[in-house]
């Protein structure tokens, strides 16, 4: 069984970190699955939501360091590998339907970077969250470091970057590193609740709102007004309109 697999329950589906053994480390080879699974989920239509979540309680423990000695041998074998990372994340980061990390037991490192790349985060009350790099000598990379920087702000992040220290859940919610937290029997119904509610509700600006957000972060301003026009000319629009008039619960299409 794969270390990193897309299940498909539509109109969810998840990305699951299934290497418990080693509290879901990541190696090379999964980087680069979350690649390639990312660009299979774009091409599923019935997918509405996606869960990204780690089997055997925790989230993900980060980087497999015991790669380290292989894959930083040398600066050609680094690049290959941060770039892996950076591609991985981005694809996340930009996949075109929502998504929502469940974060829960050891989330470190690069388990904190996947959460990043997830639009929302629900964490466990007793969640174990670090980004210690600095404890390593190494950085955080160019993706990983822009999605810190979006979520808590270059103050905070500079201070989680510098100490290397872990923050509590409660502290999480506080800086806009998670969005909930929960008690842990309760995490996963409620990241299944809000990955379902989404997928009741209007396809097209749930996608189009998460493209409007970033191409305003990135200050496309050509981008967002297409968005925003689209959206008004939009079925689902007049879909919602027409429910509106009727009083009666809107029927959206599924499809991308």
């Amino acid at each position: 069984m794969s270390d990193l697999r897309l299940v498909l329950e539509p109109p969810i589906a998840r990305l699951q970190l299934n290497r418990p053994e080693r509290r879901n480390a990541m190696s090379g080879d999964m980087w680069r699955t979350l690649e390639r699974l990312c660009a299979e989920l774009e091409t599923k239509a019935e997918v509405c939501a996606v869960i990204v979540e780690g089997l055997g309680g925790h989230l993900c423990s980060g980087a497999d360091i015991s790669e380290f000695d292989d894959v930083f041998a040398d600066l050609a074998s680094a690049r290959a590998y941060l770039g892996a990372i950076e591609r991985a994340l981005d694809a996340l980061s930009r996949l075109d339907r929502p998504t929502i990390a469940k974060v829960e037991g050891a989330t470190v490192g690069g388990g904190v970077a996947i959460a990043l790349a997830c639009d929302v985060r629900f964490a466990s009350e007793d969640a174990h969250i670090a980004i210690p790099p600095a404890k390593l000598g190494l950085l955080y990379g160019l993706v990983e470091t822009r999605l810190l920087v979006e979520a808590v702000g270059p103050a905070v992040a500079k201070d989680l970057l510098f100490s290397g220290r872990s923050v509590t859940p409660e502290e999480g919610l506080a800086i806009g590193l998670v969005g909930r937290v929960c008690s842990a029997a309760k995490l996963s119904e409620a990241v299944e609740a809000e990955a379902r509610l989404w997928a009741t509700l209007s396809p097209g600006s749930i996608w189009g709102a998460k493209r409007v957000v970033r191409a305003t972060l990135e200050g496309d301003v050509a981008q967002v007004r297409s968005l925003v026009e689209a959206a008004a000319m939009s079925a689902d629009f007049r879909e919602g309109r027409a429910a509106f008039k009727a009083k009666r619960r809107p029927i959206f299409a599924r499809e991308g």
